[in-house]
């Protein structure tokens, strides 16, 4: 899967700062973030703790109105995307309803709200299916390992056929085998979905491994450091990881975090 060229920005901020008062200080999240993110990028997002990330996840997908700047998603406002449920979350923690099956888990974003009655291009089975976790369907949450959870996370949030999919470090409390088979999967699922994903982590060889480019934030205020064009071939491997050329571009985002 490719960025969509010649098309507008699945999203476009301009000067998007964000604050929060409390009784005690002012404190600003995010300061002057300027960017756009093409339709169908994969998109991932590094920087120290409290730099921002998740915050600008949160005013892509409404939840967090930004305290300045402007910001459209898919050439509407946030809140748009949010109503036509053009967005979909993925956070670290799975939040499946645990007296649900899978199956069931992945119907309820059909059943309720605005989504009722709404059918995406995939049934629920075949999004499980896509995930894979075809024999799994009648499955509870507490027969499921953390990783089969977080597939059914994703095919939830995949069923009301978003345009963009946000990850706030949808991997992270997984083991190291677990988390590199998931990286492999969440790949295949961008390149058959062709949805814009936008996918926030704290490791840097998950970055590189997953994006097309890596927005690099600074913190205090978060900010944008440095955009990272990923230049490795789109079918991506667990063995490319030795290549030179990875290597190269994990040192440059480690140099460049050392000074966020």
């Amino acid at each position: 899967m490719a960025a969509v060229l010649n098309a507008p920005p699945a999203i476009a901020c301009r000067g998007i700062g964000v604050r929060f008062f409390t009784e005690r200080r002012d404190v600003t999240a995010i300061k002057s973030l300027d960017l756009d993110v093409a339709q169908g990028e994969f998109l991932t997002l590094l920087g120290p703790s409290g730099c921002g990330k998740s915050t600008f996840l949160r005013v892509v997908a409404d939840l967090l109105q930004p305290s300045s700047g402007g910001i459209e998603v898919l050439s509407s406002t946030p809140q748009a995307a949010r109503k036509n449920r053009d967005i979909g979350f993925v956070f670290q923690d799975a939040a499946l309803l645990p007296w649900r099956t899978a199956l069931q888990n992945v119907e309820l974003p059909l059943q309720v709200g605005g989504g009722a009655g709404r059918k995406g291009r995939r049934s629920p089975q075949e999004l499980l299916e896509l995930v894979g976790l075809k024999d799994r369907l009648n499955a509870f949450p507490h027969e499921m390992s953390g990783g089969q959870r977080q597939r059914v996370s994703i095919a939830r949030a995949l069923a009301s056929d978003p345009k963009i999919l946000l990850m706030d470090e949808p991997f992270g409390a997984l083991d190291e085998i677990t988390r590199d088979r998931l990286n492999e999967e969440i790949l295949r699922v961008w390149r058959e979905t062709g949805v814009t994903i936008l996918f926030v982590t704290h490791s840097i060889h998950e970055a590189a491994f997953l994006g097309q480019r890596v927005l690099m934030l600074a913190a205090n205020p978060g900010r944008v450091r440095e955009i990272v064009p990923v230049e490795l071939p789109a079918e991506r491997t667990l063995e490319m990881r030795e290549s030179p050329e990875f290597v190269r571009l994990t040192s440059h985002l480690r140099r460049v975090l050392e000074t966020c």
